[in-house]
């Protein structure tokens, strides 16, 4: 039986633009809300994203998608989540900030479009071809 406060919740998720904040590297102790924000003049994180920013905005952009969130490009057959995610961050089209902690509790906020993708190639479309002659796991016979 739903509650009282219930009805509705499943709508409150915000608009499509609004962007999601991913904290990396965060704070263990609480919310992740604490310090205060790093005005973008003052920035002395580098631009790149790291290996382990990528991952994870792939990741959590890729579970948005299998629970419906709307896409931000355009697909051309493609149906894979994560493939999505990957063309989504090819085109800088991913609405999440990643919030960098620094030591003295004070954060930065990247979007993704200002992010420098050190490995960019590795973005590039690969085609996924199935061998279709293939019917099974090839066996090795001697001589």
């Amino acid at each position: 039986m739903l509650g009282e406060g219930e009805e509705g919740e499943e709508g409150e998720e915000g608009d499509a633009g609004a962007n999601e904040i991913v904290d990396i590297d965060g704070p263990e102790d609480g919310d992740g809300a604490g310090g205060t924000a790093v005005a973008i003049e003052d920035r002395i994180t580098t631009p790149y994203m790291t290996k382990y920013e990528r991952a994870r905005i792939l990741g959590t952009r890729a579970l948005q998608i299998s629970m419906n969130a709307p896409v931000m490009v355009e697909l051309e057959g493609e149906t894979d989540p994560l493939q999505i995610a990957i063309k989504e961050l090819r085109m800088r089209k991913i609405p999440i900030t990643v919030r960098r902690f620094l030591p003295d509790m004070s954060y930065e906020d990247w979007t993704v479009d200002e992010l420098i993708i050190p490995d960019e190639q590795n973005l590039l479309p690969r085609e996924f071809e199935i061998d279709a002659t293939a019917r099974s796991a090839p066996t090795f016979r001697p001589g």
